[in-house]
């Protein structure tokens, strides 16, 4: 099967307002970073546990990325765990962790068949000791890979991404290593936890909450937003046309105008 066939099957028969051919395959966005809300809201609604619906979250998530190889898209980044995560409670802190490890586990001969590769930002020394041990080995599994990269933030904070980067490069004023009117654009970006990766061309919000909570403040300055109410378990392959369909209607100006 072709690559064309392959997503044509793929994308097949879609709902009334939303198909394929509704986008442009050669204007799609590079990076596209999805800020993955309401799951918790989502299990509530059906009288069950929230834990519940992180589980069926994990399901949207691979819909979407298997949706994105399928595209053709460069980069994929998910918000996954917020330095402000550790607030809610023990049980269900707990139960991402381990949802992180097994998931990653269990997806791994799916990245390795996808040709994936995985990529975590935020400060992952902090997370439990299994959960790092997985994620290094999700890592090593999949360096060598050359397709989509997939890139998690998980403890990760904008603020404290900002002040990292900061006393990264103040140490290296102290040290000699960088004189104060090198530091631009490009040498904070490379301080930053995306470093390597291009800044997001769209940003999906889901769960309709109208706010950026503490993602990629930085990075996301000329970013293209999508939000939508669709509780992120209930946000399909065709939400994601849709919100690429959106993008692709808009004029990006980067501040100066259309000539």
């Amino acid at each position: 099967m072709s690559i064309s066939q392959e997503l044509e099957s793929y994308f097949s028969c879609p709902p009334d307002d939303t198909s394929l051919s509704d986008i442009s395959l050669n204007r799609l966005p590079s990076h596209v970073s999805i800020i993955m809300d309401g799951n918790g809201r989502w299990a509530q609604a059906r009288g069950l546990d929230r834990a519940l619906g992180h589980k069926a979250g994990v399901s949207s998530l691979k819909e979407i990325v298997t949706a994105s190889v399928r595209l053709g898209i460069k980069v994929l980044s998910v918000y996954a765990f917020s330095t402000e995560n550790w607030k809610r409670p023990q049980h269900e802190v707990t139960l991402l962790m381990h949802l992180f490890a097994t998931t990653l586990v269990k997806e791994l001969p799916l990245f390795a068949q996808e040709n994936v590769r995985l990529r975590f930002f935020g400060n992952i020394d902090a997370l439990p000791a299994t959960t790092r041990k997985v994620f290094k080995q999700g890592l090593q599994q999949t360096q060598h890979n050359t397709g989509m990269v997939f890139a998690l933030a998980v403890n990760y904070g904008g603020r404290y991404d900002l002040v990292q980067a900061a006393q990264s490069i103040a140490t290296q004023v102290q040290d000699g290593k960088l004189k104060p009117s090198d530091i631009d654009e490009e040498v904070l970006s490379s301080y930053l936890y995306t470093s390597g990766l291009p800044d997001p061309d769209l940003v999906i919000r889901t769960s309709g909450e109208m706010r950026l909570s503490n993602y990629l403040l930085y990075q996301i300055a000329y970013s293209e937003l999508y939000i939508t109410k669709t509780l992120w378990p209930d946000f399909t392959k065709w939400d994601f046309l849709r919100a690429i369909k959106s993008y692709q209607e808009r004029t990006r100006r980067f501040g100066g105008v259309r000539s």
